[in-house]
């Protein structure tokens, strides 16, 4: 726990944050006794409270996604479910072996990909010989954009952001990483 995380009683914000996403159950009796951390609580779920209000009005005025971009989501994640190939992590006892599914890697840069605002990302594939130490490979990624938002900026920090990520959780040879926009989200009565 980071020092600057902590409360003087020695709770920390993820603690308190972790307690409210359960609705405050188990009863903490600290917690709900502290002065601190009921302080930060109700921060918390003020901010909560704005994110669903703010949630809400962009459901209430944002038109409503066509069918087939619903569908078309769910038909990639389902794809992407599969555990897929598996990926070596060295290891320097060579009586160790370590692997990393491909639909693990897909699971973590989809997790990624969601901390950009105006771009959902759509399939990834992971192209070449990722089952070899060392060989080349090729992220595909298609991603949808929200109307109004600059393509180039937002396809070049899905870029930086999968290629960051994909280095530091994984030993892929990445030599590129393409993004196909394939669609518009957010345009009234369009597709």
């Amino acid at each position: 726990m980071n020092d600057d995380d902590a409360l003087e009683c020695g709770r920390s914000i993820d603690e308190l944050s972790s307690y409210v996403q359960a609705g405050r159950t188990p009863r903490d009796r600290h917690i709900e006794s502290c002065p601190d951390c009921l302080n930060v609580i109700e921060a918390l779920e003020r901010v909560g409270q704005l994110s669903r209000d703010l949630v809400a009005d962009d459901a209430e005025h944002l038109p409503r996604p066509p069918e087939s971009w619903f569908e078309g989501i769910l038909s990639v994640i389902h794809s992407e479910l599969r555990a897929g190939r598996s990926f070596p992590i060295h290891h320097p006892d060579p009586r160790v072996t370590i692997t990393v599914t491909e639909g693990a890697v897909r699971s973590l840069v989809r997790s990624s990909a969601d901390e950009l605002d105006g771009i959902y990302l759509g399939r990834t594939q992971i192209v070449g010989d990722a089952e070899t130490p060392g060989a080349p490979v090729r992220i595909d990624l298609t991603a949808s954009v929200a109307w109004g938002r600059s393509i180039p900026d937002l396809t070049s920090a899905l870029r930086d952001l999968v290629y960051r990520v994909l280095a530091e959780h994984t030993e892929l040879n990445v030599t590129a990483i393409n993004v196909a926009v394939e669609e518009l989200h957010g345009t009234e009565g369009e597709e």
